[in-house]
């Protein structure tokens, strides 16, 4: 079982949304979290890789009961517990919330919350109910979400989270009445959560069928600091090269500075749904080998670009990597090989492994196509000319002198 690593945070929104629970839709259930405090790290969207669930965590109390509450559920759920029995287990702990779910379980949360509860039957219609204590559940089988919102203390907008809670519920009924999948849903409700309540710091979402994660994408970049904010642009990107570059540095361009196309503006939300959602042209890009800050949104973007335009090919993604390194789009490792990635066109995804370059070098020695026995031969020739023009340099000196001792 693959989780993340557990740190203290204090999310204020958590999602969960069911639209296939038959598990075959690969977008059809995803979470997310989210606040306007510091700390959202990745242990405020667990994802069980295994077993297909999210959990998702928050509350007023400490740190550590909130840490004690998420093992013993995480315990529970390996045991074979139910998510609403899972969930119960926050009671337990003061302040603390647990919201958790998959596709082919259903979803429930429990502790201490103040959410909706969403089912959407068959036949469209929608049933939205406020929950504030016990467990409340998703029934196994159903359509439907799960949304807790409260305002953290020093929110400019404290007081908007009691509408924009039930608003944001109706309008998750609807999307899953219309048809839209759940990664779609979950990255549309944090933008309204984001807009409209202030809580909307990153934080990330997880897609529970395909386990796909946006894992460091906008969480913080150091503790007691916060993620990066959803109601905010994320980054311009070219879809013919695949240069891209987030914000603010992405305010110095408007055209690609590369091959001069149009820039794409990406919000926050919008590359949240792309990098959960599954289709056609999408691709789940891992990045090993090195933590270099922008390395990993640079790479997802030429891989994505290059999938799009060759196909899951490992030469055509590496030849398009090795590009990046040598227009100075991708710094700070060295050239890659196919062998270096991993390509698995069956579920879309590639792993990309990158060795850094030593002593802090931006780019590696030039790769120059020229023969190794040419260079010895160049170098051969460069040191007889050397020795030539210093025998010349004596030469002069000497006829110089027996000029000068002539005149004299």
């Amino acid at each position: 079982m693959l989780f993340s690593v557990i740190a203290t945070v204090s999310a204020t929104c958590n999602v969960i949304v069911i639209t296939d629970p038959s598990g075959e839709d690969p977008n059809g259930a995803a979470a997310g979290s989210m606040s306007f405090a510091n700390n959202m790290f990745q242990s405020s969207f667990i994802m069980s890789k295994d077993d297909g669930y999210a959990m998702l965590s928050g509350g007023e109390g400490n740190g550590t009961e909130r840490n004690y509450a998420i093992i013993a559920a995480l315990a529970a759920m390996q045991h074979g517990a139910t998510p609403a029995s899972a969930a119960a287990l926050a009671s337990g702990f003061k302040g603390i919330r647990l919201v958790i779910g998959g596709p082919s379980m259903g979803a429930a949360i429990g502790g201490d919350y103040n959410a909706y509860l969403v089912v959407v039957d068959d036949a469209g219609t929608i049933k939205v109910t406020h929950h504030t204590g016990g467990v409340v559940q998703l029934p196994q089988g159903s359509k439907g979400a799960i949304i807790h919102l409260r305002n953290s203390a020093g929110n400019p907008m404290y007081g908007t989270a009691e509408r924009v809670r039930r608003e944001t519920a109706v309008n998750i009924g609807k999307m899953i009445r219309d048809g839209y999948p759940a990664t779609y849903i979950v990255g549309k409700a944090m933008k309204e959560v984001a807009e409209d309540s202030g809580e909307k710091y990153g934080g990330g979402a997880v897609n529970l069928v395909s386990s796909i994660s946006t894992g460091d994408m906008f969480v913080p970049d150091q503790v007691n600091t916060t993620g990066y904010p959803m109601d905010e642009n994320y980054s311009k990107s070219c879809e013919k090269c695949g240069w891209a570059t987030g914000f603010p540095d992405a305010e110095r361009y408007n055209v690609c500075p590369y091959c001069g196309s149009e820039l794409t503006v990406n919000s926050a939300t919008d590359v949240l749904i792309d990098s959960i959602t599954v289709s056609k042209d999408s691709v789940s890009v891992s990045v090993y080998g090195s933590d270099r800050l922008g390395l990993s949104d640079i790479t997802r973007e030429v891989v994505k670009a290059s999938v799009k335009k060759y196909g899951y090919n490992a030469s055509t993604i590496a030849g398009s990597l090795n590009k990046g390194i040598n227009n100075g789009l991708i710094v700070g490792v060295d050239y890659v090989e196919p062998s270096d990635l991993n390509v698995k066109p069956d579920v879309r995804a590639v792993g990309v492994y990158y060795n850094p370059l030593p002593n802090g070098r931006s780019s590696p020695a030039w790769n120059l196509p020229i023969n190794s026995m040419v260079l010895t031969i160049l170098g051969t020739i460069q040191t007889a000319i050397g020795f030539v023009l210093i025998m010349l340099v004596i030469f002069r000196t000497r006829l110089l002198k027996s000029f000068k001792d002539r005149v004299s």
